[in-house]
This record gives structure tokens, sequence and C-alpha cells, in this order.
């Protein structure tokens, strides 16, 4: 079993900068793909950003490319994700999750919320205009 807890969150003018952290505890993370997912209210759980095991692929939504950034410490058992240039439509509650992937797809970077085994309880991020 995996435990993931989000922290970082809160709240921030439009064009601040939060760095949120997931750190995993039960076992190591540094086998998994990770990813952040967000839920605003009223809307369906998105992708956000994804990180391969190795950390040599990544993956964003369109409208954060450019302003997020993913990154995994395995020695930490922690994922990052910095986020720039906040705007309030990023408002929302942010979500560490971990997949479980084969040695063979070591690269790959998951995308589809179904995939992912483990789940954070979520970090609420708020952008004020």
């Amino acid at each position: 079993q995996v435990q993931l807890v989000e922290s970082g969150g809160g709240l921030v003018q439009a064009g601040g900068s939060l760095r949120l952290s997931c750190a995993a505890s039960g076992r190591t993370v540094s086998g998994y793909a990770m990813g952040w997912f967000r839920q605003a209210p009223g809307k369906e759980r998105e992708f956000v950003t994804g990180i391969s095991v190795t950390s040599r692929s990544t993956d964003y939504q369109d409208s954060v490319k450019g302003r997020f950034a993913i990154s995994r410490d395995n020695a930490k058992n922690t994922v990052y994700l910095q986020m720039n240039s906040l705007k309030p439509e990023d408002t929302a509650v942010y979500y560490c999750a971990a997949a479980t992937v084969t040695w063979g797809q070591r690269e790959r970077v998951v995308a589809q919320s179904s995939e992912y085994n483990y789940w954070g309880q979520g970090t609420q991020v708020t952008v004020s205009s």
C-alpha cells in the first residue's frame, strides 16, 4: 500500500506561485508513474501533469504548459508540482496519484485517472483575481 499526502496549497493572487508536495509513505514510489490531477467545483477531475518512473518523460495539460513543472525526488519519496503565473481558472483541489507500471513502461507518462492505483486526499489551491 502507498499513502500519499499533498501539501503546499493555499490562497494566492493571480500571477503568483505555489509549490505543491506529495509525500509518499508505506512503500517507495520510485517504481510508480506519478501524476497530478485537479478538480474544480462542478467539474470533472482532470489530468494536470504526469512524470515517468525515470523522470525523463513528462506531460502537461495544454492550459498549464510553460507555467507548471512536475518533478520527483525518489530519495525523499516525494513528488512536486511547481506552479507559476497562476490564474483564477487554476483554482481547484489538487490530487497526487501513483500508477503501477511495468518495467517496460518506465518511460511512460500515465494520463488516465482510471489507471492510477493510489490517491492522496487533495490540497486546495485558490487563485484570486
